[in-house]
């Protein structure tokens, strides 16, 4: 039986989770990080192509029941955890292939990112429109901080769609399967790095207005700072591609320091 507070939508179609691991990229050479294994479909398949499988489970029921199916070769380890809390800095370096509720998909994004000394991919089932956003490219409504702050740390890909028919229960939106190969270093240099995401952060929360006014909390002199980046000051956010927003906060960087 799911469990509705824990946002549980299990994925048992076979063909689907044979896909996953197939776009997922996993070796016989790699430790995969599971979150949120359920009933185990997808790790036992895990476990037949990775070196170790790390399964993290909250729900102690479930973890329980995992522990104790002989399904299940040596090298799975099952955690009963909170994947917001757990140690992904611990480990070995890992991908993560994982189905995640929706209602904490962008915090453990973030969360793993904050392992990215370690983390390899993630190879992750999300809500479609979420996905979208991830992959977004400017000028469309899709694209904004979320696009922006992960595509700074990783390379997306929609893979492919899951319709909601798929999961029991039957979730109200469609899914996708969307991999996120983290890259060396952030796609653009910034001299720093709270700056710029304060400025991306602040130009999209008030996305209608033009960045000109958008950004008047960021700084008095913005109109010309933009200009000196050439950036037209009549642009609103979604018009900027992230190079963009790092010139500009490597300009305001160099006028605070200037000043």
């Amino acid at each position: 039986m799911a469990k509705k507070h824990l946002g549980q939508n299990f994925l048992f179609d076979p063909s689907i989770l044979h896909r996953i691991i197939e776009v997922s990229g996993i070796t016989s050479g790699d430790t995969v990080v599971e979150i949120g294994p359920g009933h185990g479909s997808l790790t036992a398949l895990l476990a037949k192509v990775a070196k170790k499988v790390v399964a993290v489970e909250l729900d102690v029921e479930l973890y329980e029941k995992l522990k104790e199916d002989s399904r299940f070769p040596d090298n799975v380890e099952f955690v009963h955890s909170d994947a917001l809390k757990f140690p992904y800095e611990k480990l070995e370096q890992f991908k993560v292939v994982a189905n995640i509720p929706y209602y904490i998909t962008t915090p453990i994004i973030f969360r793993l990112i904050e392992a990215k000394n370690s983390l390899k991919s993630m190879t992750l089932t999300i809500q479609k429109e979420v996905a979208r956003r991830i992959v977004a490219k400017p000028h469309t409504k899709e694209y904004g901080v979320l696009t922006v702050a992960i595509q700074y740390y990783a390379e997306p890909k929609l893979e492919f769609i899951i319709p909601r028919g798929a999961f029991r229960p039957v979730p109200k939106v469609d899914s996708a399967v969307i991999r996120m190969d983290m890259i060396e270093s952030p796609r653009v240099k910034v001299t720093e790095e709270k700056l710029f995401f304060r400025i991306v952060k602040t130009a999209f929360s008030q996305r209608r207005k033009t960045l000109a006014n958008a950004l008047k909390p960021v700084s008095k002199d913005i109109k010309e700072l933009l200009m000196l980046s050439g950036i037209d000051p009549t642009r609103r956010a979604e018009t900027l591609s992230i190079e963009e927003f790092a010139a500009l906060t490597n300009r305001l960087s160099k006028n605070k320091s200037s000043g």
